[in-house]
């Protein structure tokens, strides 16, 4: 039989780390939403070839918009860093998936793109625009995968499993479009336009996704009783 000391200990420590975890969760939803709105601005106001070209050239070096940029990349990644830890217990998987994803946006946001980003195969890239598509590619990919994983994942909560069916469905017949367009049509409008679809519904997701969470409470109760 449990006794009631270690009980009420146990119960308090379990509720501590989800006040931990909503915390967590509300930085993400804040940091998210920072960096999704300096990237706007720098995208918008910067010297960029609008729906033409891809969002990364707003952080070119020269630009006078590249700090602003770089600094809402890094928010990014750091809000996808902190969703990481916010997800409920038990969830597998997922928490490795938007980790990797936020180093490599971190990455992206540090490596910058020459003048138009260039990537093969219709241009020639340097080292650096390999290096940060690359990296984009991967950071997007990883977040679109964690969708997929919570949409299956029972620990994950009704909630949060709708959101990212949701957005899975939609993820990822675009960054299929995304990548058909790349190759067949290569850098225009209609990638421009595929690309910030996608970045903003990554947003979107994190956002909507973080906040369901910091309003959530996972506090395993039937743990805590046999304890």
């Amino acid at each position: 039989m449990t006794e009631p000391g270690r009980a009420g200990t146990g119960a308090a420590s379990v509720a501590r780390r989800d006040i931990a975890r909503r915390a967590a969760a509300s930085a993400a939803a804040g940091g998210a939403l920072a960096g999704a709105v300096a990237v706007t601005f720098a995208v918008v106001f910067g010297p960029g070839p609008g729906l033409t070209g891809y969002v990364s050239e707003a952080g070119i070096a020269g630009s006078a918009y590249a700090a602003a940029y770089r600094i809402g990349v890094l928010a990014l990644a750091g809000a996808l860093l902190l969703l990481a830890v916010a997800l409920p217990p038990g969830v597998r998987i997922a928490p490795a998936l938007l980790a990797t994803s936020a180093v490599f946006t971190a990455v992206s946001g540090a490596v910058t793109c020459s003048a138009g980003c260039p990537l093969p195969p219709f241009e020639r890239a340097t080292v650096a625009d390999l290096v940060h598509g690359g990296a984009s590619i991967v950071a997007t990919a990883a977040v679109v995968l964690t969708m997929a994983v919570l949409a299956g994942s029972e620990q994950s909560g009704p909630a949060v499993r709708r959101l990212a069916a949701r957005a899975a469905t939609l993820a990822f017949p675009l960054c299929a479009a995304v990548g058909v367009a790349m190759l067949v049509v290569g850098r225009g409008t209609l990638v421009g336009v595929l690309e910030r679809l996608v970045l903003g519904l990554a947003v979107l997701w994190a956002v909507a996704t973080a906040t369901t969470l910091a309003l959530s409470r996972f506090i395993p109760q039937l743990e805590v009783a046999r304890r």
